[in-house]
């Protein structure tokens, strides 16, 4: 009768509430203790079943497909505590009995909740590929209209001149934000101060939200903001994977560099920038078409205590363990070169902490 009459709790999964749960579950143990009342003495205690008999074993089993293996564990002890109640003597039989359904219940809830994850996993990436195609959408779409207009507005405002030419940098710079929005996603944004006492440049660029802060961080996404109508970033298809400070310092030492193009070429000057990801190592590349660097520059500036290059580009490699060269030649521009190895980059600087230590 219980049966029957609880037939629409079980129907779906939003009926098999947890009370309900219990009360099946206090049916069970009920019929359990109530056995020796019910039952002759001799056959209770020669391992004759109780009355609600396997019957238990739903009631068990209904908490594992619910809750999975944790929710089966409770509700199988609290039948094998209600067995040894009812036989009063840990019998071979009943023990049999007891450990018999703890460990069906508790696997079959196992498995429960490892299909329930697999199907969580399997949805995840149905909603993935669904966002990617619609990405890969819009990216054609736009890349068929918007990008083009305004590739068209930048060309055209070059030719007139004036004020047209204004339009038509504010036109090159959207165009370049938007071919990174629509192709990388949305990207960090930088923060700049300058420290006029030092005559350095401190760039700071924040990670991505909901960023592992302990896993490696993709290079690409800290340089992207520094790409530009003036600048131009080239970098591999697949990420460049770093740990999350060497990813932050690198991409400062990036910036440290743009900022002298525009304070020593000008702020029109054109730059380069080039990611190389190699087996040890990540490369990056800034190129500048200025005048290049005098010879005993850089140590003059250094006496004049404007440590903009050895601090905010040499030193911060130098912590990493990597290296920053600076190639210049009058009337070519400048190169600068920044190398800094994957497995020792964030490392060096605390190594050498510990050793001064």
């Amino acid at each position: 009768m219980w049966t029957l009459a609880t037939l629409p709790k079980v129907a779906n999964a939003a009926s098999c509430t947890k009370r309900f749960l219990a009360a099946d579950l206090t049916v069970a143990l009920t019929g359990i203790l109530l056995t020796p009342f019910a039952d002759a003495h001799e056959r209770v205690m020669d391992g004759g079943p109780t009355l609600p008999s396997i019957w238990t074993a739903g009631s068990v089993l209904a908490f594992a497909v619910k809750g999975g293996w944790r929710w089966a564990a409770v509700a199988s002890t609290l039948v094998a505590v209600a067995n040894l109640v009812e036989r009063g003597t840990p019998a071979r039989d009943t023990v049999h009995n007891v450990v018999l359904v703890w460990v069906a219940s508790i696997a079959i809830g196992y498995v429960v909740e490892v299909a329930r994850a697999s199907e969580r996993t399997l949805a995840r990436a149905l909603e993935i590929e669904a966002a990617t195609r619609e990405r890969e959408r819009l990216a054609r779409d736009i890349h068929d209209s918007v990008l083009q207009v305004l590739a068209m507005v930048q060309r055209r405002g070059a030719v007139i001149g004036g004020e047209a030419a204004e339009l038509g940098r504010l036109a090159g710079e959207q165009e370049v934000a938007l071919r990174t929005l629509v192709s990388g996603g949305l990207v960090p944004v930088s923060r700049v101060s300058e420290d006029t006492a030092e005559g350095a440049v401190v760039r700071v660029v924040e990670e991505p939200e909901g960023a592992d802060p302990d896993g490696p961080v993709d290079l690409r996404a800290l340089l992207a903001p520094y790409a530009g109508s003036l600048v131009n970033l080239a970098e591999p298809g697949a990420p460049v994977l770093l740990a999350p400070n060497a990813a932050r310092e690198l991409a400062a030492a990036v910036g440290a560099a743009l900022d002298n193009v525009r304070q020593h070429v000008g702020e029109r000057a054109r730059a380069w920038i080039l990611v190389e990801d190699e087996p040890d190592e990540v490369i990056v590349t800034v190129r500048d078409e200025g005048p290049g660097i005098p010879d005993g520059r850089l140590a003059e500036a250094e006496g004049e205590g404007r440590l903009g290059v050895a601090l905010s580009i040499r030193g911060r490699l130098r912590d990493l363990g990597g290296t920053a060269e600076l190639i210049s030649v009058p009337g070519q521009g400048t190169e600068v070169e920044l190398k800094a190895p994957k497995k020792t980059a964030g490392t060096t600087a605390r190594g050498k902490a510990a050793d001064h230590e």
